[in-house]
């Protein structure tokens, strides 16, 4: 291959594509109007100036569009991160909010070092089904304040911009339809003179672009004790909400995602957006789903180009953005939940077929996070539930069958399946201590030992034949079970 052709393989697809430059660019112009409103919204949650929420989302977009490890997903100011601080501000002040959200950084960094990526692997597909259907109700009840107490011209109008969504991309997907029904409901109200709620009645936009320095705290270790919790809780619902939105995005564009670089990347975000002054901010899924799934974004270029869009909208054309009705960025979200809700899961074909295990595990997480308002907490539930369920199935897995010899003089015990904790409890009541002859051979071969539970449980079986002048042998354990019984067995009773 030429040093040429070489060369044009490394450069990326909105480069060499004029359709990908296209889709990129205004999926990020829709991205960045979509995220003015939340912006603000999210600041009022934490406390602070609307300027300060609509500083992280440039920050955070522009940063991670860099460092990130999931391309096309937006990162910004988000309401789970508002609600983690904004006691801290309430309580201490804003220097220790931007000190926390540094700190929170610093802890992500090392958290994404140390592989908590990995701990994705264990959150199972019911858990996975429950966060999504979860979060399309949060996206929509979301919207009810806009719904409720409003001119009854907001109604048609996102009646309008709904079927504009539904309808245009009939006729073309050259332009994205959530743009195209933000534009046409702005001509309308400007134009027929509707008073409805619009941008510019959640606050004043900034007129200029965030300038870095260091938080107004004193840095000590006094500092460090308040801010210290606030941070970790910060850095662990940051993370959580990243990685899920990060894999779900896997899902939807059959693409494998750096998950430790997007780890290590939030916090690197978080401090950048700290030392400009920002309240911090991780993936949001919301907004992720307009750029991937509705404009069809798929690289970098459309997180740092709504970052971008987002500063240029509020400093350049701030009277224009101010002007755009809330109806119309009711109905883009509206239809993200729409299209976030996983229909198919609550058919009555698929709830027959799955097990009530999983079903319970889906309604349980999808109950925890519209209870909460907070996805990682349900995700947390929802994993741990389906652990559990997951540990008392396989317990009734290990099974134990004896074979006395001919002459009586032995008999062979053979034990199958996982001994862990769950399992190996009951394991001391399937042995006949008092009529099995004096020799007695515990076989291993179709076993496997996973825990100190289970070497405890053996030592016990070998103490209960032992007190009746009986002798034990264990055999056919594979190398990893001989090396943990090896290491503990003998050494986890009183007096060792």
């Amino acid at each position: 291959m030429s040093p040429a052709a070489r060369l044009r393989g490394l450069k990326p697809d909105w480069l060499s594509d004029p359709k990908v430059w296209r889709t990129e660019v205004l999926a990020g112009l829709v991205v960045a109007l979509a995220l003015i409103p939340e912006a603000i919204s999210f600041s009022v949650i934490a406390g602070v100036d609307p300027k300060i929420g609509l500083f992280a989302s440039f920050t955070m977009a522009v940063t991670i569009s860099i460092v990130g490890g999931r391309r096309a997903m937006i990162s910004a100011a988000t309401g789970a991160v508002a609600l983690v601080i904004g006691p801290l501000n309430r309580e201490h002040g804003f220097g220790y909010l931007v000190a926390a959200v540094i700190l929170a950084g610093v802890f992500q960094i090392v958290l994404g070092a140390l592989g908590v990526a990995k701990l994705m692997r264990f959150v199972p597909r019911s858990v996975m089904v429950g966060f999504v259907n979860a979060l399309a109700i949060l996206i929509f009840l979301a919207q009810l304040p806009e719904l409720t107490h409003v001119p009854w011209a907001v109604y048609p109008l996102i009646a309008g911009g709904l079927a504009l969504m539904v309808f245009f991309p009939r006729l073309t997907t050259v332009v994205p339809a959530p743009l195209v029904s933000i534009v046409i409901l702005t001509a309308i109200t400007l134009g027929a003179g509707i008073a409805v709620p619009t941008v510019g009645d959640k606050g004043t936009l900034p007129s200029s672009l965030p300038v870095p320095g260091l938080p107004d705290v004193p840095f000590d270790l006094d500092t460090l004790r308040i801010i210290a919790p606030y941070a970790l809780a910060m850095a662990l619902v940051g993370l959580m909400e990243s990685l899920m939105t990060a894999k779900l995005v896997d899902e939807l564009t059959d693409t494998r995602s750096d998950k430790t670089r997007e780890s290590i990347g939030q916090g690197v975000a978080n401090i950048v957006t700290g030392f400009f002054g920002g309240m911090g901010g991780c993936a949001m899924i919301g907004q992720t789903m307009i750029n991937t799934k509705v404009s069809g974004a798929r690289t970098r270029l459309s997180t740092f180009l709504a970052g971008a869009f987002l500063m240029v909208l509020c400093i350049v054309f701030g009277p224009v953005v101010s002007d755009i009705p809330m109806a119309a960025l009711v109905a883009v979200m509206v239809m993200v939940s729409v299209a976030t809700f996983d229909r198919h899961s609550i058919a009555p074909r698929t709830l027959k077929r799955l097990p009530a295990g999983e079903i319970a595990v889906m309604v349980i997480t999808v109950a925890v996070v519209v209870a909460t308002s907070n996805l990682a907490i349900g995700v947390v539930v929802g994993s741990v539930i389906a652990m559990v369920i997951f540990a008392k199935r396989v317990a009734h897995l290990a099974d134990v069958t004896a074979v006395t010899d001919a002459d009586g003089d032995q008999v062979v015990y053979s034990v199958t399946g996982e001994l862990f904790f769950a399992s190996s409890n009951d394991l001391t009541t399937r042995f006949d201590y008092a009529g099995d002859p004096d020799k007695v051979v515990i076989d291993l071969s179709k076993a496997h030992i996973w825990d100190a539970s289970s070497v405890a449980t053996l030592d016990a079986i070998e103490s209960k034949y032992a007190q009746r002048g009986k002798t034990v042998e264990i055999t056919g354990l594979n190398e990893p079970s001989a090396d943990l019984h090896g290491r503990l067995a003998g050494q986890l009773t009183a007096g060792h």
